[in-house]
């Protein structure tokens, strides 16, 4: 029962264990979910995905397995209850909804015909009016136009007009390789997590006014214990203007996520590398800017160093005294990232470039060595890789 779906979730590199499988098998036997599909995919989920960054890989496999057509043998293997696709459709319909598929017959015909089509139907169909298939007129399938449907395998909607939809991907943001935004920046943030309770005591401590009202005979005895917070402390250097320009949204995101996962946190800008001072207000670096002496002074080794910037320039402006495009460095940049690296113990480069392009530009190659290999790009992976790293010892 389900072996098919197991296998398509592992063609679609999801880490499923045989006991998660078997986990979800004991599920369906006590009747956990019965005869709604929605129901079944929540569970499935919960059953067999570890990760929220997998959750896209999830439905796809999910949309796949049940697209219904090219694998329907397999999708009807596990014998579903009659009442399963009548319980797909069984939600709170509006007036309009419900004249909408009267065309039909009504809901209880559409979901009946789909059945009967289910059981008719061995294989994939092109065109025409009546099969589960693709551009045609048929009221179940994919690419083609009926007033009211139920959509089977298509990638998005394209008139709108389906009642139901089958593989609708909820989670295509979370996956690995995709587009950062705010909401999986801060998920892999909270890779980088160390809890202490701090601060006023105002949450109930059930294990301590137990054993303390056992130890009054009875008489009740709350205790109080401060909120667990996150105690790691971040120092974030961002790269700004110049060739960065080109990844502002990306930057915003990541500034936006780290000021509200970090309770402490402290932040200042650099442009191309950083010298014998940054600052905190882009309007006013020229006039307001802070000495990196005094960052090593003030903050203390526990602090969690990260740099933010494309780390494309020349290599000058890295290696030489008066390589700075702005200004004339006394020192050269290397020399300040080794004295922050060395009071920093860890510290790690995120570089919002792709890392198939890093070997074209020997800044980028240069900045990667003097970081130690703790440069990473600026994906959601490559964070939970330099999260992870920032906790090591």
């Amino acid at each position: 029962m389900l072996i098919d779906f197991f296998f398509t979730l592992k063609q679609h590199q999801l880490p499923v264990s045989i006991k998660e499988f078997l986990t979800l098998l004991e599920a369906l036997q006590r009747g956990v979910v019965f005869a709604d599909l929605d129901e079944f995919y929540y569970l499935s989920r919960a059953s067999l995905v570890k990760d929220e960054t997998h959750f896209d890989k999830f439905d796809r496999a999910f949309a796949e397995y049940f697209r219904g057509v090219q694998s329907l043998p397999d999708a009807l293997a596990f014998q579903l209850p009659e009442e399963w696709l009548r319980k797909l459709a069984e939600r709170v319909l509006t007036d309009e909804e419900k004249a909408m598929i009267e065309a039909l017959g009504g809901l209880d015909k559409l979901l009946e015909t789909l059945k009967q089509r289910l059981e008719e139907q061995k294989g994939r169909h092109q065109g025409g009016s009546k099969w589960i298939g693709t551009a045609g007129t048929s009221p179940f399938g994919a690419y083609g136009f009926n007033p009211e449907g139920i959509r089977i395998g298509q990638e998005g909607s394209r008139n709108r007009r389906a009642v139901k939809v089958w593989d609708k991907r909820e989670y295509r943001n979370l996956d690995d390789d995709v587009e950062l935004g705010t909401r999986n920046i801060k998920i892999a943030l909270r890779r980088l997590r160390k809890f202490a309770r701090e601060g006023v005591p105002e949450e109930l401590d059930l294990g301590g006014t137990i054993r303390a009202t056992a130890d009054n005979a009875g008489w009740l005895d709350i205790k109080l214990v401060p909120e667990l917070r996150n105690t790691i402390k971040v120092l974030l250097f961002m790269d700004i203007g110049g060739s960065m320009d080109d990844h502002i949204k990306v930057c915003e995101e990541v500034f936006s996520a780290v000021r509200s996962e970090f309770k402490h946190l402290e932040y200042f800008y650099f442009h191309n590398f950083v010298y014998e001072s940054v600052w905190k207000d882009n309007r006013r670096r020229f006039n307001e800017r802070t000495k990196t002496y005094d960052l090593i002074h003030k903050y203390g080794p526990d602090y969690k160093l990260v740099f933010v910037g494309d780390a494309h320039m020349s290599p000058y402006e890295i290696l030489e005294p008066g390589g700075s495009i702005e200004h004339m460095n006394e020192e050269p940049g290397a020399l300040w990232l080794k004295r922050l690296t060395e009071h920093f113990k860890h510290s790690v480069w995120l570089n919002p470039i792709p890392e198939s392009h890093w070997n074209y530009a020997v800044s980028i190659q240069t900045v990667h060595r003097l970081m130690e290999g703790r440069m990473f790009p600026l994906t959601l992976a490559g964070l939970e890789h330099a999260m992870k790293r920032l906790l090591t010892k």
